[in-house]
């Protein structure tokens, strides 16, 4: 497996790194959250686009992505409208989800994009190659909040995010029963070990799947999303906390 390096953060080697997710509405309190991370131990920060009230109006966004960048500094920064149809705050058509993302990665202001694989295969496909003719590099992502698929089911989707050409794929679905976070898991192990060539993103969600996002290094999740304040999705764990249980795990795996 191959780790996909974003400015001095390399994903898929050591810990699963920690994104932190903005979710404010307005400009002002967005780069207020921004300024404090630099004393939070997170690896990326994920501005999640839907919840901005300016939202989809592109010039405001990029204005404020501009600004987040500078808040940021050298932290990685990933740029995600989640549509309503995968848990997001706004409904967006397509071709405006497309051409934001493109513009996104246009801006010089984001180092990654979450692209949503029912999007459509051409229009992933298009948006990677786009984002990445500027260097940017693509998570592309499946959300399933009433249930967890099949073992087979997750690994197809997180096969065919590969074969799009999504440098990170990442799968995140809801557990109903406590089998369902081990379907998660089996499903994780398997391709990483099998056929997965760069890293992956898995996730349960909700409390009864707390434990898919501590234990990423151990079936092969490389990046785990914590909260610094309100979460963008149920079961998110505060990042210190998060932060200490991954040290925990992560030298008993050196020690073993």
């Amino acid at each position: 497996m191959e780790p996909v390096k974003v400015r001095n953060v390399i994903i898929g080697k050591g810990k699963p790194k920690i994104c932190v997710p903005i979710v404010a509405a307005k400009a002002r309190d967005i780069l207020q959250e921004a300024r404090t991370f630099a004393q939070l131990p997170i690896d990326m920060v994920e501005w999640r686009v839907d919840w901005y009230e300016d939202a989809p109006d592109l010039s405001k966004v990029l204005k404020t992505a501009g600004d987040l960048r500078e808040c940021l500094k050298d932290i990685p920064f990933l740029f995600t409208f989640r549509t309503a149809k995968e848990g997001g705050e706004k409904a967006l058509a397509a071709q405006d989800y497309i051409e934001l993302n493109k513009a996104a990665a246009e801006s010089g202001y984001v180092d990654l994009l979450d692209v949503e694989l029912f999007t459509g295969d051409e229009a992933v496909a298009a948006v990677i190659e786009h984002a990445h003719r500027r260097q940017v590099k693509v998570i592309v992502s499946s959300h399933d909040f009433r249930k967890t698929p099949s073992r087979d089911e997750i690994l197809g989707r997180l096969r065919k995010m590969q074969e799009l050409g999504a440098d990170i794929p990442k799968i995140a679905v809801m557990p109903l029963i406590k089998k369902d976070v081990l379907t998660l898991l089996e499903a994780t192990l398997e391709m990483s070990e099998h056929y997965a060539r760069g890293p992956i993103i898995t996730m349960s969600m909700a409390g009864m799947g707390v434990a898919s996002r501590l234990v990423g290094e151990t079936f092969g999740s490389a990046v785990t999303y914590g909260a610094a304040g309100k979460q963008s999705a149920p079961g998110q764990v505060d990042a210190g906390q998060l932060a200490e249980v991954l040290a925990v795990i992560h030298e008993s795996q050196i020690i073993n």
